[in-house]
């Protein structure tokens, strides 16, 4: 039994309610055949209306960046699976415990220097109360470098700080994909520290493996088309395509604010 199993077959029980969280998100316990975890369940039906995305697609668009995370072989955003649940249809995400400050190297931080350090990347200035400003920094991680391939391939737009789990044996987990697939650029992220620079080697090779993956009727393609319209599918090929023809990360276009608010 995997654990996509034990989440799309389980009993849900909910635990509590994740109150940060800007929809219904509940902390649940999910058991099948024995087997127990701990999972997020966010149900459509707790969805708060956008602007700019159709209204109850939010949960899809969870578990399509799961499905392209497991594409890429990284493995960033954990299990995640579309299932009725007590409050009907919605994500189920197996829930990542965080590591303890003392075994996790800090991801985001403020200096007070002009800029960054080595080992920083520069996001920008930030407000820091009585007209003092700091550089806002994350870190020159190959972890973070990763995920902001992936942001850029699913278009997320709102990549805060708070979304990082540092967890256990070195992992790093991304979370909260709901506003992501979007066709117009959205793009909005903390991880801009590598703007313009060269992708590396082995991103090439992985966005090589994305397009072979969505072409025709691959099963990356078959996946996301039930998730996602034809059109979002089409633009998820058509920023892999410019990601390699242009070899380098991606700069924020000027027609959006690049960075979320708040931005942790």
């Amino acid at each position: 039994m995997t654990v996509l199993d034990l989440l799309a077959e389980g009993e849900l029980t909910v635990l509590g309610r994740i109150e940060e969280a800007s929809n219904a998100a509940l902390y649940c316990s999910v058991t099948y055949r024995g087997r127990q975890a701990h999972c997020v369940y966010k149900p459509v039906a707790g969805e708060r209306p956008l602007w700019d995305f159709p209204d109850g697609t939010l949960a899809q668009r969870e578990v399509a960046a799961y499905e392209v995370s497991e594409a890429t072989g990284w493995s960033l955003v954990p299990p995640t699976v579309l299932r009725q649940g007590p409050y009907g249809e919605g994500m189920c995400q197996l829930w990542i415990e965080p590591g303890t400050d003392d075994a996790t190297d800090p991801l985001l931080a403020l200096v007070e220097d002009e800029e960054p350090g080595e080992g920083w990347k520069a996001i920008g200035l930030a407000e820091v109360g009585e007209g003092r400003t700091a550089l806002l920094v994350h870190a020159d991680d190959e972890r973070l470098r990763r995920l902001a391939v992936l942001d850029a391939v699913i278009n997320n737009g709102d990549r805060k700080g708070g979304h990082l789990l540092p967890a256990p044996e070195g992992r790093l987990y991304a979370i909260d994909h709901g506003v992501t697939f979007n066709v117009d650029d959205k793009l909005r992220t903390l991880l801009w520290g590598w703007a313009g620079e060269p992708l590396t080697e082995e991103t090439l090779q992985v966005l090589a493996r994305l397009e072979e993956r969505l072409a025709g009727a691959g099963a990356l393609a078959t996946r996301l088309a039930e998730l996602l319209t034809a059109a979002e599918t089409e633009a998820v090929r058509s920023r892999i395509r410019e990601l390699r023809r242009t070899g380098r990360h991606p700069e924020p276009s000027g027609q959006w604010p690049p960075i979320p608010w708040p931005p942790v």
